[in-house]
Order: structure tokens, then sequence, then C-alpha cells
């Protein structure tokens, strides 16, 4: 599996600068040959992140956050720090896909991105319950 090494920022900051809400398609091109590469929306975003430093990155899914345990779902963890995300994975809570999300925040978070939050996009105004409530409705990782 390959890295994204760098991306090309001067749309995405001509868009958000001119109040437009890009909307970005995970293609890269492989350094080599040339090859149109399909990447991990995940990985796509946290490089992106990494390149542009925001506040906060935001990802949403089917799931309500991180779980301490993955079969009930009140068992939502509300805030973790990027050593106790590796604890996580390396206990076997954290498995599968969410390891290479987890990975990539805790990447965002290492290049200056202040918070990562995990959401459920299932539930109706969910980034604007975990961003602007002091409980929040997810999983942040914070630094």
């Amino acid at each position: 599996m390959g890295e994204v090494e760098s991306c090309h920022t001067d749309d995405v900051l001509y868009a958000t600068t001119s109040e437009i809400v890009p909307v970005l398609s995970p293609l890269g091109r492989e350094i080599d040959t040339g090859k149109t590469l399909n990447i991990n929306a995940d990985l796509a975003a946290a490089a992106l992140a990494c390149t542009l430093q925001p506040a906060k990155l935001v990802y949403v899914s089917d799931v309500p956050g991180l779980l301490a345990d993955p079969g009930d779902l009140a068992s939502l963890i509300p805030s973790v720090t990027p050593g106790a995300a590796e604890g996580l994975i390396d206990s076997g809570i954290i498995s599968g896909g969410m390891i290479p999300k987890i990975r990539s925040a805790i990447g965002a978070l290492q290049a200056g991105v202040d918070k990562v939050h995990f959401v459920d996009g299932r539930v109706p105004r969910t980034i604007l319950l975990e961003i602007f409530t002091p409980e929040g409705i997810g999983t942040e990782i914070t630094r």
C-alpha cells in the first residue's frame, strides 16, 4: 500500500477563501508511472489536513465514534489521546478498517491539526452537535 506524498491545495484554498465548499475526489497519481489511483478517502482527508493544518478534522461514518466495546453503542469513548488510541489498537478494541482511520488521525494531529473528531453521519446535525456542544456526540482525539 502506498502513501500520499503531497496534496495540491491551490484550488481548495481558492474555494474556501471564496466561501465555496469544495467537494474532493480522493484520486492520486502514482509518481513513477503517472497511473491514476483511487485513494482511501480517510487517508486522503488526513493528508490534506496535514498540508492545510486546519483546527479540526472530522471523519463522518456510520458508527457513533470509538467504542470501548464494539458490540455496545453505549460504550462510546468521548475523548482519547493518541497514546490511548494506540493502546486501544494494541488491545484489539480498535481493529480492521478503523486502524488506518485512527493512525491517519494521529498523523494529522502530529502535523498540527488541533483535534480530530469521529461522528455518526446518520445523526441529524452531527457535526454541529459534536463541535458546538460541551459534551459532543462522537469521539475526539486531541494532542
